[in-house]
């Protein structure tokens, strides 16, 4: 090795461990700046965890009164009750602020280095619910009050079954469409509100649904429209398959009664209907969204599928009745449109099914 290429190598090594104290001394600085930040919110958060767990006291005692003022329970076990409560809170207070206080002196001990991993995470957010900020230690708290008395619940409504329409003068088994081959599904949300304070007998059922209707057409008949009269008349060639199928948006509302049972805890109740009969009667109205033919036959060997939609004189008001008989979350399910499925004629028919209805929370 020359005397030049030495020199150049004992520069770059002089360079390189300048450069590396230089990193070392911002990294402590900037660490001990981090370290400070940390230790000031962590003492500001001492405070909080106080007023925090005054809160669920306060919200479980204002639970408990709520329990002696429907005498469901004695006012000696409403006083033990509390009791209970606050030795509860007045532990968690003192746990939480240790679980601080650990803290506050790992990164005092740490104060120019970056504390390993305690099993703690540190961040500062806000509160998804009531959009105040907040500074977290650890996991999220699973620790927030239930709410003592939750009247409304809610479920996925699904339901299907046969369908067909029924025709002024004719009886149904004299009816143009295919009882097999005619069928609806329904689905929808729906909200259950229990009508009075001290019983659950009585709820009200109400939300929203899609509803298909479908109806397959016999005898190879489709249905025409002639200037506003709709009729069937006979398909040109033999088709394999002719339906017609109305969608609709509807708002149902049933008052639904039936035994449940209740669940009675400490800081909250509740009602509960599983495996229960419950009965529902009442009925719906919305709009129609669409309507559709569809034929399938077969032309020169090829299969073809023709779709007339929106051609039909459907009533735009869709209004019924319905009801439904259930054992848990099983119903029988019946319901009819008191409008006609084509407005304006001579004959009204009038849609109507029979199926099951799933209502799942």
């Amino acid at each position: 090795m020359t005397t030049i290429t030495k020199l150049v190598v004992c520069i770059l090594i002089s360079l390189a461990f300048t450069k590396a104290q230089g990193q070392e001394i911002k990294t402590d600085s900037t660490q001990q700046s981090t370290n400070a930040l940390k230790i000031e919110t962590l003492i500001n958060l001492k405070s909080k965890i106080e007023s925090e767990e005054r809160e669920f006291l306060k919200t479980e005692i204002t639970a408990i009164n709520k329990r002696l003022d429907n005498k469901e329970i004695t006012a000696a076990e409403a006083e033990d009750l509390k009791k209970e409560a606050a030795k509860i809170r007045a532990l968690n207070i003192e746990n939480r602020l240790a679980i601080i206080d650990n803290k506050i002196a790992l990164l005092e001990r740490n104060n120019n280095t970056e504390s390993t991993d305690d099993g703690y995470t540190f961040r500062i957010g806000g509160d998804e619910n009531t959009g105040e900020s907040f500074i977290y230690l650890g996991e999220k708290s699973k620790d927030k009050p239930r709410k003592y008395d939750l009247r409304t619940s809610t479920d996925f409504v699904f339901a299907f079954g046969f369908n067909n329409a029924l025709i002024d003068g004719e009886n149904l088994e004299d009816s143009p469409y295919k009882l097999g081959g005619s069928g609806f599904i329904e689905l929808g949300y729906a909200w259950k509100t229990r009508i009075f304070d001290n019983t659950n007998f009585w709820r009200l059922k109400y939300g929203f649904s899609l509803q298909w209707n479908k109806l397959k057409i016999k005898n190879n008949n489709y249905l025409v429209n002639t200037n506003g009269d709709i009729s069937l008349q006979e398909y040109p060639i033999d088709a394999d398959k002719i339906k017609f199928r109305t969608t609709n948006l509807v708002f149902p509302m049933h008052l639904e009664f039936g035994p449940s049972k209740k669940i009675d805890k400490e800081d909250y109740f509740r009602y509960s209907t599983h495996k229960k009969l419950k009965i529902g009667l009442g009925g719906y109205a919305g709009l129609n969204l669409g309507n559709m033919q569809k034929i399938k036959y077969k032309e020169d060997g090829e299969r073809e599928k023709e779709k007339q939609r929106d051609q039909f004189e459907v009533s735009e008001l869709i209004y019924g009745l319905s009801g439904y008989v259930a054992l848990g979350d099983v119903a029988l399910y019946v319901k009819y449109d008191l409008n006609p499925i084509f407005k304006n004629q001579v004959v009204d028919q009038n849609n109507i099914s029979v199926g099951l209805r799933f209502d799942m929370d």
